[in-house]
């Protein structure tokens, strides 16, 4: 694998994305809203940057063209289906054989064997009918998204992280291929560290058609189960 592209790299973790895949020795061409390019100037020559809508399925296809793996980072603001129009049109022109990994949140169940606390699915419940009555966001529409990608035949990863924090690494955080495990308690993973396995997951074949749910490695239920850096729960 040689060249990444980053879809929203100019948000948080699209920033981390793109310092991790510098760091692995990868081209990197990034696909921002023009009015965000100037968060990308500390990177300078090192990165090729595409500026335009990122839900667009013609600036997406300039945008992916040559790229070895994908990198989207799906953000649920507004209510106009763009983390969807972004899902599909990912899916419809990355180059054949290109590894394709998605930031998504818990809310986006993979099965059945995602189980959710009470607590849990009635708080997501009122923040999304919240936030889609302001009009600021549209968790369906993620879900939506996911859905679409859970369904694809291309070589996906959907990396699922619940509280982000800012602060310095804690290393490739641990994981479980469902919601609900116990590994996963304490529900936070710093931000770095959910960009830190967007990158890993690009060249672990354990990851292919795979959505991991993530947590911190320094995080109390990880600790007290003794998991190492990339431990599984299946």
């Amino acid at each position: 694998m040689k060249r990444i592209c980053i879809i929203g790299i100019s948000r948080k973790l699209g920033l981390l994305l793109a310092q991790h895949c510098l760091a692995e020795g990868y081209e990197v061409t990034g696909l921002c809203r023009p009015d965000s390019a100037t968060k990308l100037s500390t990177f300078g020559d090192s990165i090729r940057l595409v500026a335009g809508d990122t839900s667009d399925p013609a600036t997406i296809a300039r945008a992916l063209a040559g790229c070895d793996g994908v990198l989207t980072v799906f953000v649920p603001w507004g209510t106009d289906g763009m983390a969807t129009r972004t899902a599909r049109a990912v899916l419809d022109h990355a180059d054949p054989g290109a590894r394709l990994v998605f930031s998504m949140g818990w809310h986006a169940a993979r099965d059945a064997r995602d189980r959710y606390a009470l607590l849990d699915r009635i708080k997501t419940g009122l923040i999304g009918l919240a936030v889609r009555l302001t009009g600021m966001a549209d968790l369906a529409d993620h879900k939506r998204a996911a859905t679409l990608v859970y369904g694809s035949d291309r070589d996906w990863t959907v990396v699922r992280a619940a509280d982000l924090e800012d602060g310095a690494s804690e290393g490739l955080p641990v994981w479980a291929l469902h919601v609900g495990d116990p590994l996963l308690k304490s529900n936070r993973v710093r931000r770095t560290d959910f960009a830190l396995f967007m990158v890993h997951a690009l060249t672990d074949p354990a990851f292919v058609r795979e959505a991991p749910a993530i947590v911190g490695r320094g995080s109390a239920p990880a600790v007290d189960h003794g998991a190492p850096a990339s431990a599984q729960s299946a």
